[in-house]
């Protein structure tokens, strides 16, 4: 019988990943405490830094979503719209 594999929260990774950057334990140490892979919490450390850029620039993309979501709205709008428009010109 195969052993199910655990799925970690993002949140228990960054708790684990700021634990290990912070210097007051090794990996291995963190790792063995909490009962993972060493290899796991090494790729959670590589994934975090790559994506660190990204917490710093959270108005950039707040914005891109912003523009997004009025293009999608106002797209929406015109699409329902239309229907009304055929619907009144048929009734004349």
């Amino acid at each position: 019988m195969s052993k199910k594999r655990t799925k970690y929260t993002s949140t228990f990774k960054t708790k684990l990943v700021l634990e290990l950057l912070q210097n007051k334990s090794t990996l291995v140490q963190i790792a063995s405490k909490h009962n993972i892979l060493s290899q796991n919490l090494q790729n959670w450390k590589k994934t975090f830094l790559a994506n660190a850029e990204i917490a710093m620039e959270l108005s950039k993309a707040v914005k891109e979503y912003k523009e997004e979501l009025i293009k999608s709205q106002k797209q929406n709008e015109r699409l329902t719209s239309q229907p009304l428009k055929t619907t009144q010109q048929i009734d004349l």
